[in-house]
């Protein structure tokens, strides 16, 4: 008997056309933000001239990563990036899995779909807006924050707070968890509605509290998706910031502790026109990135979780 013939890609695609039409928007996405710029990176070794373009611009080499690297704001920068990066790591990472941990013992719906609202809220808004309440509240004049302090005498005069370095960090990682905590949180939540309830019942009746059923079978249950966001935070580590760092860090005082790579690309590549440094700069932000992605992927695959 012989074998149907296989349909052809294109009528495959045709009977699939519904599918087709969610994934294409995607792809095309893709291609045309995150490909074809690929192109530009070649402007990393060049002399780049706006008036020759990429392809009569002379090259250089190693030139301007040597620049960098030389560069007497080098260490200050990589400072920077790595303890913010570290601090958002150890504190707004966790944070989401907290409040996953706690929205799902709250009994109550109502309440529990109010403080959902309430937390989920800050994530869509811009960091135009959430920098404009940062302001307000830390503000000298009639800011809230000022205001309680004296309040209950706990300073004689109001504090600065945006105009000194030692808060800065403290600020900038608190309004961060701020922002994305309860965003962060649904796929947590998710995971947990996972979990076989018969584990709890079983442990209930076993006499386990709700500390002990947490430790025991919610957090091994999710895992693997916790696994994989520290993968991906990791991969992230030299992402510290843009958005919020260059809105919230206005005050030139506080530069020495606010600048990092994505500020200093931004500031040297596209306000000094330095667009060949700046491509070197970001290139190798890239490819340290990927170092740490494919390393912290190999150690997690020592435990059976893994992206790849």
């Amino acid at each position: 008997m012989k074998a149907a013939a296989k349909p052809s890609i294109w009528r495959r695609l045709a009977s699939q056309w519904d599918l087709q039409s969610m994934v294409w928007p995607g792809i095309i996405f893709v291609l045309i933000f995150s490909y074809i710029p690929m192109y530009g990176v070649v402007m990393a070794f060049q002399q780049y001239d706006i008036f020759n373009g990429i392809l009569k611009s002379p090259w250089v080499g190693w030139m301007n990563f040597r620049m960098f690297f030389e560069a007497p704001e080098f260490w200050n920068i990589m400072r920077n990036t790595i303890v913010i990066s570290l601090l958002k790591l150890v504190i707004s990472f966790p944070a989401p899995i907290i409040l996953a941990l706690m929205l799902n013992e709250i009994g109550n719906m109502a309440f529990k779909r109010v403080i959902q609202t309430v937390s989920y809220l800050p994530y869509f808004l811009s960091w135009v807006i959430v920098s404009g309440f940062v302001f307000s509240l830390l503000s000298v004049d009639n800011g809230t924050v000022n205001f309680l302090l004296e309040k209950f005498h706990l300073t004689a005069e109001p504090v600065n707070f945006l105009a000194l370095p030692k808060y800065f960090w403290s600020i900038l990682v608190s309004v961060n968890v701020w922002k994305e905590v309860g965003f962060g949180s649904i796929v947590y939540l998710a995971a947990i509605a996972g979990v076989d309830p018969t584990m709890y019942e079983a442990a209930s009746i076993d006499g386990a509290s709700r500390f002990k059923q947490i430790r025991l079978i919610t957090l091994p249950s999710i895992t693997p998706i916790i696994i994989i966001f520290m993968i991906l935070a990791i991969g992230n580590l030299l992402s510290a910031g843009f958005e919020d760092i260059l809105l919230l860090a206005t005050n030139p005082i506080l530069r020495p502790y606010s600048d990092v790579i994505d500020t200093y690309v931004y500031r040297v590549g596209i306000l000094n026109a330095r667009f060949s440094y700046a491509t070197a700069v970001g290139l190798f932000k890239a490819v340290i990135s990927v170092i740490l992605l494919v390393t912290a992927n190999k150690i997690a695959r020592r435990a059976d979780f893994s992206l790849w």
